[in-house]
């Protein structure tokens, strides 16, 4: 029964980590971080279209990374748990540093 819970786990993260694979819902991700912001928000901070835009945003709400709340006419999206962000800008550190890494090792080996 263990083994069952875990493979669950794994492929709910497994299909977290797809979503969030795709360039356009990270930049959605980014864009609805630390404020709500409305499709026209979104649209204005990645200038993608309306049609992209929602349909992104469908698949966010899908793996439920995204919620929604109404304000008159308006539709707010907002993660639906603010410390995704937290780990996204751990591992971007951790994948930037490897990049930098790698830059300054292969500056070092030239130079020599």
């Amino acid at each position: 029964m263990l083994i069952k819970t875990m493979d669950s786990g794994i492929e709910k993260l497994a299909r977290t980590f797809k979503v969030l694979g795709d360039y356009n819902r990270l930049g959605i991700v980014m864009v609805i971080s630390r404020v709500s912001r409305t499709v026209t928000d979104i649209i204005n901070a990645t200038g993608m279209s309306q049609t992209l835009v929602s349909f992104h945003l469908r698949a966010l709400r899908r793996a439920e990374l995204v919620t929604t709340r109404r304000e008159g006419p308006f539709i707010y999206y907002s993660l639906t748990n603010p410390s995704l962000m937290d780990v996204i800008d751990n591992f971007s550190m951790i994948i930037n540093k490897k990049v930098s890494d790698k830059k300054n090792f292969l500056e070092t080996i030239s130079r020599g």
